[in-house]
């Protein structure tokens, strides 16, 4: 079977009820809900936001020359902390270390992402635009906090408690679910735009990024289609450091990062008993 008819039976056999926990990856999409990593917007964001013109949300297109399709990924060496996932169904784990290193707005990073993240934001300034980090390393006190925050908010608004957590689960991604703890996502916006909505992709930010990211070692971490299996809405902002090989072997495979891996892990088990 090819790498194209082994994603396709992946997609399908991700789409379908999942098996019980302790299955590695295939655990990843019990009952998925959409969990969104955002925060409420100002009525002068939304009269801004209003002023952008209408596009049709789709998933960008990877830019550069892509492997071909018959090659599809190839899978390079990677270290764990590359493939480390993490999402409403996978905490980080409890042992999880890591080494952070300040960025010039004081916003922190993985010291790994540290040189790549830079230089992907100076080539995007150098083509004339202006991105801005709006969220990056977050510890867990400052994930509960959101949480948190987002649920008092919603009881205010009359949810019941039983309510205002099922809701805020979906916005505010739950302390040991979210990726910013690794410190290898980051949130970035343009300058100009900066409230987190699908709007945020027709900006000329966004859209250079979505085109280059891969060059630098980032990846879009939740594409438009994909929500079933990443558990996470679309975020045209959300960028995961992975290095520049595995980043470039995503975008090669077309898929979302829950598929890549189970993929990965599938081809190279098979390799090894052939």
């Amino acid at each position: 079977m090819n790498w194209m008819k082994q994603a396709a039976a992946l997609l399908a056999a991700l789409l379908l009820p999942a098996a019980p926990a302790g299955e590695s990856y295939k655990t990843l999409l019990r009952e998925p809900e959409a969990v969104f990593e955002a925060r409420l917007i100002s009525p002068q964001e939304a009269e801004e936001a209003a002023k952008l013109p209408e596009l049709a949300v789709v998933s960008p297109e990877p830019a550069g020359e892509p492997l071909p399709p018959e090659q599809g990924p190839v899978f390079p060496e990677a270290e764990d902390w590359q493939l480390l996932l993490v999402n409403p169904w996978n905490e980080l784990p409890e042992d999880y270390e890591v080494t952070l290193k300040a960025l010039p707005d004081g916003m922190k990073v993985d010291e790994r992402a540290y040189e790549d993240l830079n230089a992907m934001l100076q080539a995007c300034r150098d083509a004339g635009l202006r991105p801005k980090i709006c969220s990056a390393y977050r510890t867990q006190a400052k994930q509960a906090y959101l949480h948190n925050n987002k649920i008092a908010r919603l009881r205010s608004a009359g949810y019941s408690r039983e309510a205002a957590q099922e809701e805020a689960g979906r916005w505010v991604a739950r302390p040991g679910t979210s990726e910013h703890q690794l410190g290898l996502a980051l949130d970035i916006v343009s300058q100009s735009y900066q409230a987190l909505t699908r709007k945020q992709e027709q900006t000329k930010e966004q859209k250079w990024l979505m085109e280059h990211c891969w060059e630098y070692g980032f990846i879009l971490r939740y594409p438009n289609d994909k929500s079933e299996i990443t558990g996470i809405g679309y975020e045209p902002w959300h960028y995961r450091y992975v290095g520049r090989d595995v980043a470039l072997d995503v975008r090669a495979s077309g898929l979302c990062f829950e598929e890549y891996l189970l993929l990965r892990e599938e081809t190279l088990a098979a390799e090894k008993e052939s």
